[in-house]
C-alpha cells in the first residue's frame, strides 16, 4: 500500500514537489523515531580490522557509535535526496569519522553521482537525484572542495565549489585518466566509492585510487553487499594489507532496522 501511495505521488507531483513530500516522510518516520531512542541502546557495529587492534583511529571512533540514532548529516544528506542517512544510516558513521573536520578546507571525492539512467547497471531509477550526494557533501563542508565522477557523462555538472568527471571504475586507463585530471592531482582527505557495487569494481577502483589518498585520510567503499563479506574477509586476509602496509583496513557490518541487504562498509586510513 505505501508503495502504491508512493508511485502515485511520484506520478502526480513535480520532482521537487515529491523531494519534498519523501523528505517529510522519512523525517516523520526515521528521523523523530530515531531521536526518541537516542537514549535507549544500540545494537554496535561489527568490525573486522586488519591489522587487529580496537585501537586503531578508525574502530576506536565507530565502535560504539549509536547506529539508530539520527544526526545533522542524516538530515542534510537525505533532504538532498541521497541514501546515506536513510536507506542506509552510514551518516551515523560518517558523523563520527569527520565532524571535527567540518570547518577544514578539506578535498573530497566521491565515485557515483547517482544516474537515473535506466540502460545502466548503476541506475538508482527514476526516483533518483544525479548528486545528491556531493551537494550534501558541500553543504555539510562549506570551505571544502567537492569532486565526482560517474560512468553516466549526461549527469556530470560544476557548480560552486563542486567538479564532476568521467570514470568506468572497471576501466584501469579510465582511472588513470581520472587522477591525472589537473584538479585531482593533489590527494584527497576523503575518498568515497559509490559507484558499481561490485567486488570487481570496488577493488579495481581501490587499487587505482589509494594513493591519492592523503596521510591521515580515509577511504570508503559504501553499499558491499552481505553476500560478499566472506569475500572481503578473505581479500583481508590474504595479504592485501601487505600489498598497502602504510593503511589499515576496517570492514563495517552496519546494523540498520530494516536493510540486511547492502548496509556494509569498508574503510580504509592510510597512516599519518
Amino acid at each position: 500500500m505505501i508503495k502504491s501511495a508512493r508511485e502515485l505521488l511520484r506520478r502526480t507531483l513535480s520532482p521537487r514537489a515529491f523531494a519534498k513530500v519523501h523528505f517529510g516522510w522519512w523525517y516523520g518516520r526515521s528521523y523523530l523515531t530515531g531521536l526518541s531512542a537516542t537514549f535507549r541502546g544500540h545494537p554496535a557495529p561489527v568490525l573486522h580490522s586488519f591489522p587487529q587492534d580496537p585501537a586503531l583511529p578508525v574502530p576506536a571512533r565507530i565502535g560504539s557509535v549509536k547506529t539508530f540514532a539520527p544526526t545533522k548529516m542524516c538530515r542534510v544528506m537525505t533532504r538532498h535526496g541521497s541514501d546515506k542517512g536513510s536507506r542506509h544510516n552510514y551518516t551515523t558513521i560518517y558523523s563520527a569519522l569527520f565532524g571535527e573536520l567540518r570547518t577544514k578546507p578539506l578535498r573530497i571525492f566521491e565515485l557515483g553521482l547517482g544516474t537515473n539512467n535506466p540502460q545502466l547497471v548503476s541506475s538508482m531509477g527514476v526516483d533518483g537525484r544525479p548528486g545528491a550526494s556531493i551537494r550534501g557533501w558541500r553543504q555539510l563542508f562549506p570551505h571544502a572542495r567537492i569532486y565526482g565522477a560517474d560512468i553516466d557523462r549526461d549527469i556530470l555538472f560544476t557548480d560552486d565549489h563542486i567538479e564532476t568527471f568521467y570514470c568506468d571504475q572497471l576501466d584501469a586507463e579510465a582511472i588513470r585518466d581520472l587522477w591525472s585530471q589537473p584538479s585531482l592531482r593533489e590527494q584527497m582527505d576523503i575518498i568515497i566509492d559509490d559507484g558499481l557495487h561490485t567486488l570487481e569494481g570496488n577493488v579495481s577502483f581501490m587499487n587505482g585510487s589509494l594513493e591519492h589518498l592523503r596521510p591521515g585520510g580515509i577511504y570508503v567503499v559504501e553499499d558491499i553487499l552481505s553476500n560478499t563479506l566472506g569475500s572481503w574477509l578473505n581479500l583481508l586476509q590474504s595479504g592485501y594489507p601487505e600489498r598497502f602496509p602504510d593503511h589499515e583496513f576496517t570492514l563495517v557490518k552496519l546494523p540498520h532496522p530494516y536493510n540486511r541487504y547492502d548496509n556494509n562498509l569498508l574503510i580504509v586510513r592510510r597512516k599519518a
